[in-house]
């Protein structure tokens, strides 16, 4: 989906609605609810003769769904590839090209995500980046200018090191011999032969859409805070901290970088500090880094209402998701409403947020998988309704 956008100059009696949603995960892409919003809107105006300008553009948080998000407003269409999951199996993944192929979106669940290894036994020490590499090193092939790195729903904690092993590094042992794939070998790090990166890695601006503040190591770190979710026990936690640590003192003494306590390279099980200890990085906030690619600032700031929405409306979509980052760029006198497949904020939170309203796109009792099943057209009638509430003040 294209934004749809009137640049002409607005009336003082047209009301000016931008509408910026996430994805609703597992139904709808945040195109299609963006799409759906603008119709039921525009149909509610309508039918109260009043005279609206709407901007609608799909949004996403830097996570699961910011590729689908940004190819829907570049018009273009993913690009599928054969490389690896997260365990070293064979996967088809995706990765986003812009219209004018200079920017590359890479996410990590493409390729080393959690979902694609839920079928076995978790293997928190084995797993690896280096399928996502394949897809970085495909962009670079592709002559790329600037690559933006997702870090959410990875399965891995092996800080970066499958990624740039896939670039053309290889991480040895005191005898010189390649380690296995995974976090859990990097303990036995000894030496980083980077002679083989592809020089390309250097010269294109990486962005890295990052979420949380967690360092590398320690209590608040990548093995400590995200393993157990990735199926690691206390003795696994252990083992991946220490190789980790093991890692950052290796990167250190080979590029001078100490980057084991900067906030954000505790994320995706330290995804980012390999690529941070040898090139220069952006690690911008997810919902930031897609509202700069998408002019989001702008369209929001003029907008004399914002609608926006996600799956799921709780606690967490205040902090660092889609809504939150609405709420934030949002024009200081526009109201912000949200539609949700689910809204489980209490009073109390809904009034302090700043959200004027929310509304759930649930007729009444139903399943998620009914919900599922309808959840374009639930949300263009929850728009319609919304519309005719709103207008009529």
């Amino acid at each position: 989906m294209n934004p749809q956008q009137n640049s002409a100059p607005v009336a003082d009696d047209v009301l000016r609605v931008a509408i910026v949603p996430d994805s609703f995960k597992g139904s709808a892409r945040a195109g299609d609810v963006a799409a759906a919003l603008a119709q039921g809107f525009s149909k509610g105006a309508q039918s109260l003769k009043r005279k609206v300008d709407i901007t609608a553009v799909p949004f996403a948080d830097g996570g699961e769904g910011t590729l689908e998000a940004l190819i829907d407003t570049w018009g273009t269409e993913a690009l599928t590839l054969e490389t690896t999951d997260a365990l070293g199996r064979p996967v088809t993944s995706r990765l986003g090209l812009s219209k004018d192929q200079k920017i590359a979106v890479v996410e990590a669940a493409e390729a080393a995500g959690l979902p694609q290894v839920s079928d076995v036994e978790r293997k928190p020490l084995e797993t690896s980046t280096y399928g996502l590499g394949v897809l970085v090193s495909h962009a670079l092939e592709l002559g790329v200018q600037q690559i933006i790195l997702c870090l959410g729903g990875s399965a891995t904690t092996d800080g970066g090191t499958g990624l740039l092993s896939a670039l053309g590094a290889k991480f040895l042992d005191e005898q010189g011999q390649q380690l296995p794939a995974g976090g859990g070998a990097l303990g036995k790090l000894a030496k980083i032969d980077t002679s083989g990166v592809d020089p390309r890695a250097a010269q294109v601006r990486w962005q890295i859409a990052c979420d949380v503040t967690n360092p590398l190591l320690g209590a608040q770190g990548a093995a400590a805070i995200f393993g157990p979710q990735k199926g690691a026990d206390k003795n696994d936690v252990q083992v991946l901290d220490q190789g980790l640590e093991r890692l950052a003192d290796v990167l250190e003494a080979d590029t001078g970088r100490n980057l084991r306590q900067d906030p954000g390279m505790g994320a995706a099980g330290g995804l980012a500090v390999c690529l941070a200890s040898y090139f220069t990085v952006e690690l911008t906030p997810g919902w930031e880094l897609v509202a700069q690619v998408l002019n989001a600032h702008e369209i929001l700031g003029s907008a004399d209402l914002v609608l926006t929405g996600e799956g799921r409306l709780d606690s967490q979509s205040l902090n660092g998701k889609v809504v939150s980052g609405v709420l934030q760029a949002a024009g200081e006198h526009a109201d912000v409403i949200v539609v949700a497949g689910s809204v489980q904020l209490s009073d109390d939170e809904l009034e302090s947020s700043g959200i004027l309203a929310a509304y759930s796109i649930a007729p009444g009792p139903a399943s998620l998988a009914e919900l599922s099943a309808d959840t374009l057209g639930l949300v263009q009638r929850t728009a319609f309704s919304l519309a005719r509430t709103y207008l009529r003040r």
